[in-house]
């Protein structure tokens, strides 16, 4: 009997929104007097070479360290000072390029109604709730977990039978859904029901809108 339904936050409860972009560049095009699409070239550049660099990570320290060298970063690129590229990163941090996906308040709510729990499980920095709160959900989850302040990420078997025992359960209680088949499929080698998120992708094999878990609860 399934109580309890595991998110992936990215691409599963959460959307990238591109739009921010634009809105950072006029930001630091108005503030600091550059060229827009230069900056979001910078920024995109930036977030590809850093991106799955946080893996090391465990501490919030470490993050706020992570952060500034980021920030540091954008601005040496930039010709700003290094104060400037933080107060980039401050105006526009991490979870402010995020978008709840669509229906997730409404499928989160409609599981707890169910008196099911609800928990996310992400390959992320160690302070996950800012992302939860930035697409309106942290209020509905009961448990929220970071990889990095696990210290082991998914796939690895272990942190599925972590997320099961933060949720007091067992794995056969819980539906684990995410976007990429190798999670997937080693949650479902440790006995949790696991189901392969496609959000927008027509015809193809999956969970394809949130809606659809519902369905695979009842």
């Amino acid at each position: 009997m399934i109580r309890a339904v595991l998110f992936d936050r990215d691409d599963t409860l959460s959307v990238t929104d591109p739009s921010v972009y634009r809105q950072a560049a006029a930001w630091t095009a108005e503030t600091y007097g550059l060229d827009p699409d230069e900056v979001i070239r910078v920024m995109r550049r930036h977030w590809h070479e850093a991106f799955g660099g946080w893996w090391s990570l465990r501490t919030l320290a470490d993050e706020e360290a992570f952060w500034q060298t980021y920030g540091r970063g954008i601005a040496a690129s930039l010709s700003l000072t290094g104060a400037q590229g933080e107060a980039l990163v401050a105006e526009f941090p991490y979870q402010a390029f995020m978008k709840p996906a669509p229906g997730a308040r409404r499928v989160l709510t409609a599981l707890r109604d169910r008196g099911l729990k609800i928990g996310v499980l992400s390959n992320t920095l160690p302070n996950i709730w800012p992302t939860l709160e930035a697409i309106g959900v942290a209020d509905l989850v009961d448990v929220a977990l970071s990889s990095c302040a696990l210290g082991i990420h998914k796939p690895a078997p272990d942190v599925f039978r972590l997320a099961a025992r933060a949720l007091e359960l067992a794995c056969d209680e819980v539906l684990f859904l995410d976007d990429k088949l190798e999670n997937v499929e080693a949650a479902r080698e440790v006995g949790m029901r696991a189901a392969l998120v496609t959000l927008g992708a027509s015809g193809a094999q999956g969970v394809s809108a949130l809606d659809e878990v519902l369905e695979l609860v009842d």
